[in-house]
């Protein structure tokens, strides 16, 4: 067997339609009428799959599951996000890894944003 990559990622929200134009008009990502969005991975983009323990605090412990979105230029994304006026949970990070910010959506899920 051949993993290629996330099939895709599914939770509830509370408010559908909120929640759809928060990911457009912050992350760019754009939710179709079945209230999706397919995001097709480029060249030199990868996903990460990892377990953390249920006491790990890397994110918030009421949280069961945190996104992370490869960009392209964080620079870039911070300026567009600064713009917007989002607040970042974490500032940018530069390590061994990439580059990270953290932000939250409406319900508070947090998100980390990495470039590498």
């Amino acid at each position: 067997m051949n993993i290629k990559g996330f099939g895709g990622i599914f939770w509830r929200t509370k408010d559908l339609e909120d929640i759809k134009q928060w990911y457009s008009k912050v992350l760019n990502v754009e939710m179709e009428g079945w209230n999706g969005a397919i995001i097709t991975p480029q060249a030199g983009n990868e996903t990460i799959f990892s377990f953390f323990t249920e006491d790990d605090r890397y994110f918030p412990l009421e949280q069961q599951v945190m996104l992370n979105f490869q960009v392209e230029n964080l620079d870039d994304s911070i300026k567009h996000l600064e713009k917007l006026g989002v607040p970042f949970v974490k500032e940018k990070e530069v390590s061994e890894f990439g580059n990270f910010i953290w932000i939250e959506d409406p319900e508070g899920r947090r998100i980390e944003l990495w470039e590498k």
